[in-house]
């Protein structure tokens, strides 16, 4: 009989956690989650999901070693909430990360991001590109990486899988929480971030988890250390999301409006979120972009919902479809309500 295979996932509630939790359950996995209020995490999470909630917290190694006994995987999704503390926060989680996949022998995952290129790397990096980041959550990201090819060595098998903007349902730090303006409870319009000549890479994440299930499924033919590239949806005109938003919601004349940026240069001294937002900014006046061609050889294709139907539900999610929204978001079929907006909260 083929026993079942575990997952510890830490971050469980956040915009990839939970997207990777959804897909390895389906996938056939039993799945850990790590949580400081375990019956909280349930309640939002949905009760009948079937997860194993474990008390712990990612800054605290003994409590991940404890709930990673057994696991065959560790899925590090915990992130400093709004982008506060990087510096302070994010090495010593991955460090917590590294002791509990060493303990139990597993496969420690890592959603990687673009922040680990420089602003010139354009819009197809390849896993082999050369990392030289500008920014200091980009410094930070690729010494992680360092970190963890470091920890290969050693014996820690490491698997990277990088991709772009998240969006989607049950995202809560998603770019659609910012680039999506509301009105009156619906979609009011849309900002753009940077030149409509430059496109974007954006990661529809129930795609990005399902990689994530299938990925795994092949463990066995996984090397010690592993970094796929996740396309994704790479829109090559700054315009492409706005026109794709008033398709679904209705609105076909639908236009960007430019992002105030200066409001956020002003406010900036005066609030962390925003002066880390600010330092990102480069990834809209550039284009940076993932090629997937070593993911598409090694599992034949790339999970991919198509964009107006990511769009939709991404939106539906966020309750900003009217019932008069275009035939094309009212087919789209709602997540499950362990994905609702109010259920899976930022970590």
């Amino acid at each position: 009989m083929t026993q079942t295979p575990t997952a510890l996932v830490i971050g469980a509630t956040g915009s990839f956690g939970a997207h990777a939790t959804m897909a390895l359950i389906k996938h056939g996995w039993s799945v850990r989650a790590l949580a400081r209020d375990p019956q909280g995490a349930a309640r939002r999470f949905g009760e009948r999901t079937p997860v194993d909630w474990r008390r712990g917290d990612a800054m605290d190694p003994a409590s991940i070693v404890a709930a990673a006994e057994g696991v065959q995987a560790l899925v590090h999704a915990a992130n400093p909430p709004g982008y506060r503390n990087w510096g302070g926060l994010v090495a010593p989680m991955v460090e917590g990360a590294i002791a509990g996949a060493m303990a139990a022998g597993a496969r420690l995952v890592l959603p990687g991001t673009v922040y680990n290129y420089a602003p010139d790397a354009g819009p197809t990096i390849t896993e082999d590109a050369p990392q030289a980041p500008t920014t200091r959550k980009g410094r930070i990201r690729e010494a992680v990486e360092r970190r963890l090819l470091q920890a290969s060595a050693d014996g820690l098998k490491v698997l990277i899988l990088r991709a772009g903007d998240f969006f989607g349902p049950a995202t809560p730090n998603g770019s659609f929480h910012w680039l999506v303006r509301v009105r009156g409870g619906r979609v009011g319009g849309v900002w753009a971030p940077g030149p409509q000549s430059v496109g974007h890479a954006f990661a529809y994440t129930p795609d990005l988890g399902e990689t994530l299930a299938r990925l795994l499924a092949r463990e066995s033919e996984l090397a010690a250390f592993e970094r796929f590239h996740f396309r994704g949806h790479w829109l090559p005109n700054g315009g492409d999301l706005a026109r794709a938003i008033g398709r679904v919601s209705g609105q076909p004349g639908l236009r960007a409006r430019p992002f105030p940026w200066i409001a956020v240069d002003l406010a900036a001294p005066f609030n962390e979120t925003l002066r880390e937002l600010r330092e990102m900014r480069y990834l809209w006046r550039r284009p940076i972009g993932l090629d997937n061609e070593r993911l598409v050889r090694f599992l034949g294709s790339e999970p991919h919902t198509p964009l107006d139907e990511a769009v939709a539900t991404s939106l539906a999610d966020m309750g900003l479809l009217a019932e008069s929204a275009s035939p094309s978001a009212a087919e789209v079929e709602r997540p499950p309500s362990c994905y609702g907006p109010s259920a899976i909260a930022a970590r």
